[in-house]
């Protein structure tokens, strides 16, 4: 979960450094970082699994620098780092390819930069070590921009801290989560039930993201739990523009809110933001073709203490198993634990993924619908499981 004074990492753009071993990275990512984040040695392979720093690079903003290990890791153990180092592309916004200035470039990463181009990451190259001299080389980047730096002495560093900011993705067309929902003036209620799963003190994180995003486009937001909204709806002089709900509490908030007032929830704007609302919705529909002893992924994009009454692994199967009157088999993943071959499932839910970026949701759900396998979301789901998609779906339409 993240503190209130902190951008989320799903919402950083997210910077990787890959290359072979010894080419310098981690002293990059340190030099970039302003302190030692990734040790550092002259030891082939130092780095033996992904490192994250989530820090402010001006003039860039809030960003996650990505350390991996190197391309060219050997054995049976390096072989593992290097798909380790591979996974890291699928939540790459840019990636820095690093090389040795003093040494030949390799044939690792000239495979990589296709990889690259085929995922549509842009990407620099960097030739580091300026400061032991140059092979004379030049950049084997064709559709890549370049720059000579040293970590040891710093030189060309800002230059590559200008560089970044010029590459950040969708520069001046920043998505958001209300967008197309709300204007200036209008009133939100937001319903956010304080639950088992909530941090001590603080709203959990679609909800703060919600009510900033609220506050940015100058409309006024209501929060309230689920238990005084009924109170909440007596004291307003006019109705809401939107009630954006906690998906745990639709069946009780559905009941209050007047039919007439568009109805959604954190979890659905999450889906729209971060992936594709219209292929989470096709595979909510798939629910009702599940067969008796189907196996079904859970799926969460962050680690935490699972309580008695966890959405994921109790609050879900129980409602699916009730909604269908089938028994199914169910497997649960957290993290950066989802796995690449998804066959053997017959639905996908996943959570909202407020912790994950864009490009990692999109991901996964490419990943399922390549597999043939129908895939959506905590709120979706939710809402399908209680009869009101239709309505929590009705915001949307018309709406980019």
């Amino acid at each position: 979960m993240s503190t209130l004074n902190e951008t989320p990492r799903g919402e950083r753009t997210h910077i990787a450094f890959f290359g072979c071993r010894n080419a310098g990275k981690s002293s990059l990512v340190n030099v970039l970082a302003g302190q030692p984040v990734a040790i550092v040695s002259s030891v082939k392979g130092t780095t033996t699994d992904p490192v994250y720093k989530s820090m402010e690079l001006l003039p860039l903003g809030p960003v996650e620098l990505i350390d991996t290990p190197g391309l060219d890791d050997e054995g049976e153990l390096g072989g593992l780092r290097v798909q380790r180092t591979r996974e890291v592309l699928e939540r790459t916004d840019i990636a820095v390819i690093v090389t040795d200035a003093s040494q030949l470039s390799c044939s690792l990463e000239q495979e990589l930069v296709a990889t690259l181009r085929e995922k549509s990451i842009p990407f620099v190259w960097v030739r580091n070590k300026i400061d032991l001299g140059t092979t004379g080389n030049p950049f084997p980047c064709e559709g890549g921009k370049s720059i000579d730096v040293s970590a040891v002495t710093g030189e060309g560093v800002d230059e590559l801290r200008r560089l970044l900011a010029s590459m950040v993705p969708e520069a001046g067309a920043e998505r958001t989560l209300l967008q197309g929902l709300i204007k200036p003036n209008d009133v939100v209620v937001l319903v956010t039930p304080i639950d088992s799963a909530a941090p001590k003190g603080r709203l959990i994180l679609p909800q703060q993201e919600t009510l900033r995003d609220v506050l940015d486009r100058g409309a006024v937001a209501l929060v309230a739990r689920e238990t005084e909204l009924q109170e909440a709806f007596h004291r307003l002089a006019a109705p809401p523009v939107l009630v954006v709900t906690d998906s745990q509490a639709f069946a009780a908030v559905s009941r209050i809110v007047p039919r007439d007032i568009p109805l959604t929830s954190f979890s659905i704007l999450f889906a729209r933001y971060k992936g594709d609302l219209d292929e989470l919705v096709r595979g909510a529909q798939k629910i009702d073709t599940l067969q008796e002893g189907d196996r079904i992924l859970i799926a969460e994009g962050c680690t935490h203490l699972r309580k008695k009454e966890d959405i994921g692994t109790v609050k879900i199967p129980k409602l699916l198993q009730k909604k269908t009157g089938k028994t199914f088999r169910f497997t649960t993943v957290s993290g950066m634990g989802y796995p690449p071959d998804l066959s053997e499932y017959a639905l996908v839910i996943h959570c909202g993924g407020c912790m994950l970026n864009r490009r990692e949701i999109c991901h996964r759900i490419r990943l399922a619908t390549e597999a043939g396998v129908p895939i959506t979301n905590y709120g979706v789901a939710l809402a399908a499981l209680n009869g009101i998609l239709p309505r929590c779906l009705e915001p949307f339409h018309g709406v980019r």
